[in-house]
């Protein structure tokens, strides 16, 4: 592997801890001083150095539980993106009538993890004599750098296998032109593998500015900056772009910089964004990046944070002006508490977890959106999201709160109960019925995170550094493999 040293304005530390405390290299100058401690699920703010014993019985059975669905998988859809699990079937969820092997991609660090070393086998097997990105269709830009980029990154860690690391190359390189050809430095949405022709010049911020994790550990593995600079140029692009409130809206034209959607906001479209500027400083030491993280996360602590009802909630808002525009929020929105606690704020982080309980225990599981004045749901969907284990990961690695396994397992249950069927796990149209409707998809990313965060969880891996690891948005594991 080349540590090679990218291109920034500033120095990097030689070493950095994924826990580093914000607070202090602030100064604990956020607005959010003014926030009191909620008392639900209060954690008891123990050591990250603290006992955790594994439970063997649960980790066993989150192994068994991908292994369900993985060969589900396998008898209905290998080699296709996604099962449909009730009908049997199979969809591609990139390209019109071509497969790219999502599932197989998203599941390579995971079975790695677990022990699956036959599995992993026959995915790298596929994934060598099949694979290829030479087709003359248009791709998302943002799905493809988290899904597949990311995933095969994640799975040369895993195995050293060079055809992987190669893939993963290839693609960024067909991405690139998304990046080159604007005049901002803002991606396009989407661009055609074989031609580089580009499209989509309305983006979301979530799909401009979540690339640079993926994308610097590439420029690391190849030796080459390029991948790495163009990640950072349409992060500093958006920053450029925030209104004197140090807000952010949702979707911007990446050919003129200007806003079309000016309702900032902490879920999607924007979400992932910040979850990047803060990832990119971690992984690589660049204070630029923890520069804007904390200014932008500074402004949505001073003009979004609320509390309502006594939970901590964050009001979408005009980003110009700070006023209300709803109380509405997307249970994507639940990174946000584990974002939090990485960045050196677990209280904060914690008491939004807190929140989301609450919609957790009143539904089962959550519905896809909440109108959090009173807990309603505006979308009753749920699509095997992971946002709310992902947290609880976090939050207990970093407070040892058995509160946060405890929710967790609770979850576990749930998703066993509602979305279990016999060919592997399928979505939720309606949470709001007994029993739930089920609709007929098994997400890739179920493999990738949901089953990861559960069985790190519960168990002590031998191929993971506990205390010093990395997972991507889509839960691949850039640091830490061993």
């Amino acid at each position: 592997m080349n540590n090679n040293k990218l291109t920034s304005e500033t120095d990097r530390p030689t070493v950095l801890n994924r826990r580093t405390v914000l607070g202090g290299l602030l100064g604990g100058s956020f607005g959010v001083h003014t926030l009191s401690k909620t008392t639900l699920g209060k954690p008891t703010q123990q050591s990250a150095s603290s006992t955790r014993p594994a439970d063997p019985a649960v980790a066993n059975d989150v192994r068994n539980e991908f292994l369900h669905a993985w060969e589900g998988y396998k008898e209905y859809a290998f080699g296709h993106d996604r099962l449909k699990p009730l009908s049997k079937s199979f969809d591609e969820f990139f390209l019109e009538g071509e497969s790219l092997g999502l599932t197989i991609i998203e599941s390579l660090d995971t079975m790695y993890l677990m022990g699956l070393d036959g599995e992993l086998e026959i995915a790298v097997e596929w994934i060598e004599n099949h694979l290829t990105f030479d087709y003359d269709q248009e791709i998302q830009v943002f799905e493809a750098t988290i899904r597949l980029v990311g995933g095969l990154i994640a799975g040369y860690l895993a195995t050293d296998n060079e055809t992987l690391v190669n893939l993963a190359t290839d693609l960024a390189d067909r991405l690139l032109p998304a990046f080159e050809k604007s005049a901002t430095g803002m991606p396009y949405r989407f661009v055609n593998l074989h031609t580089g022709e580009v499209s989509g010049s309305e983006n979301f911020l979530a799909e401009i500015g979540t690339h640079i994790a993926e994308w610097g550990v590439l420029s690391e593995l190849v030796n080459d900056d390029r991948y790495y600079n163009a990640a950072k140029k349409a992060l500093e692009a958006v920053y450029e772009r925030r209104s004197d409130l140090d807000l952010v809206g949702a979707t911007i034209n990446v050919e003129t910089g200007e806003w079309v959607d000016p309702v900032a906001r902490i879920g999607p479209p924007v979400d992932s964004l910040y979850e990047y500027l803060w990832d990119g400083w971690v992984l690589f030491g660049d204070t630029d990046l923890l520069r804007w993280y904390s200014v932008l996360l500074d402004g949505i602590l001073t003009h979004q944070a609320e509390r309502y009802n006594g939970n901590l909630w964050f009001k979408r808002v005009d980003m110009n002006s700070g006023e209300l525009v709803n109380r509405e929020q997307s249970e994507l929105a639940q990174f946000f508490a584990g974002l939090l606690c990485e960045s050196g704020q677990p209280a904060l982080g914690g008491e939004y977890h807190d929140s989301w309980t609450e919609v957790h225990e009143l539904y089962g599981l959550p519905p896809g959106h909440v109108d959090y004045s009173d807990l309603s749901a505006i979308s009753t969907t749920y699509y095997l999201r992971p946002e709310y284990l992902g947290p609880a990961l976090l939050l207990y690695d970093e407070t040892g709160d058995e509160v946060y396994r405890e929710r967790a397992y609770r979850h576990y249950k749930q998703m066993k109960e509602h979305c279990r069927v016999s060919t592997g796990y399928t979505v939720i149209d309606d949470v709001t019925t007994r029993p739930m409707q089920q609709g007929d998809l098994t997400m890739g990313y179920w493999f990738s995170e949901n089953m990861k965060y559960l069985y790190l969880l519960f168990s002590e891996p031998e191929r993971l550094d506990r205390q010093n690891y990395y997972l991507t948005t889509e839960g691949n594991v850039l640091r830490g493999l061993k």
